[in-house]
């Protein structure tokens, strides 16, 4: 659980970073780190849930 947690936090600090920051590839690299997190999650969540 602390992992999921831990994801959902990364997962919103790095698309809120992502709105407010000017540089566009700086903004592309958090959204794609955020995706990365959310593919993570989704497969802890799977896990826990089976």
């Amino acid at each position: 659980m602390l992992r999921i947690e831990y994801l959902k936090r990364q997962i919103a600090r790095a698309e809120r970073l992502a709105k407010a920051i000017l540089d566009r590839h700086t903004a592309d690299r958090l959204q794609a780190f955020a995706a990365e997190c959310r593919t993570e999650l989704s497969e802890l969540t799977l896990k826990t849930a089976a």
